[in-house]
């Protein structure tokens, strides 16, 4: 698809990372999300398949299409899904968002988590997903605002580090404050009935299952794979970089906390009689 480039890489460590972020996040972003048996439903950018299994396993009944441009990605989310959802039956597509080989109205629902804040004109490729919809089919779109991060002990290296991944990815042509502009991107993309709730993370001593798996293995991963390109753009030095990504990870420690917030939306496409009535 037609991305800011992608701003993490495309290494080994980062298709774990996503994995790892999937299956921790998977009670949190997925509740609420079940497809009936026999609807048709898309996934875009579904690259290493970190949240197909969770679509499979929530709605095993449903006729799911997964498409990525990468093909590399595609083979990766195919042995994934061999292995966590043996039988489970996908169609795969290796396509760009932007011109999907799908006709009009071609499915109930269409599921994008993670790709929008990856893409140029986020506006065009949810304006390109409406018309694949079926009159009454749904989006639902999952987001992350990484403006949401708190955290204790407070830090301005810990923040400055954050923010320096937040400008590498606008400088790319990315938005990694997109969470917060769901409801109008949508609305201004035609969707009706726009509703977009926080699902909010909390990790601190109660929860070390959510320390490790989300703070120490998603978010300070995630920050920690920019390194080298902050250095080479000039945004910080060797020494700061490391004491930033340092407190970060103190906030994991006896009597450290850290909260972030991802923002999920459902919105209803073209009005129309809904199939099946």
């Amino acid at each position: 698809m037609t991305t800011a480039g992608y701003v993490h890489g495309y290494s080994p460590d980062e298709a774990h990372r996503l994995r790892e972020q999937a299956d921790t996040l998977a009670g949190l972003l997925h509740d609420g999300t079940a497809y009936p048996a026999g609807s048709r439903v898309l996934e875009v950018g579904c690259g290493v398949g970190a949240q197909t299994v969770h679509l499979l396993t929530h709605s095993p009944g449903a006729e799911l299409v997964a498409a990525d441009i990468s093909a590399a990605s595609l083979a990766l989310a195919q042995a994934r899904v061999r292995e966590q959802c043996p039988g489970a039956r996908v169609e795969w597509c290796r396509a760009d968002l932007f011109d999907l080989p799908f006709p009009d109205a071609s499915f109930d629902h269409v599921f994008v988590c993670f790709v929008l804040e990856h893409l140029r004109d986020p506006l065009r490729a949810v304006t390109c997903l409406r018309r694949l919809l079926r009159p009454g089919g749904t989006l639902t779109v999952i987001e992350g605002d990484h403006g949401t991060a708190v955290f204790h002990p407070g830090s301005a290296p810990a923040r400055a580090v954050i923010d320096h991944l937040v400008r590498l990815q606008s400088a790319a042509g990315g938005n990694a404050l997109i969470g917060r502009q769901l409801q109008p991107l949508l609305t201004g993309a035609g969707f009706r009935e726009v509703v977009v709730r926080p699902r909010t993370i909390c990790a601190d001593g109660s929860r070390p299952a959510m320390r490790e798996g989300f703070t120490r293995d998603t978010f300070v991963a995630m920050v920690e794979s920019v390194r080298e390109k902050a250095l080479a753009d000039g945004l910080t030095t060797a020494a700061d970089w490391a004491r930033g990504v340092a407190d970060l990870r103190r906030t994991m420690e006896d009597g450290g906390t850290f909260h972030y917030t991802f923002f999920k939306a459902l919105a209803v496409g073209p009005a129309g009689v809904p199939r099946g009535s």
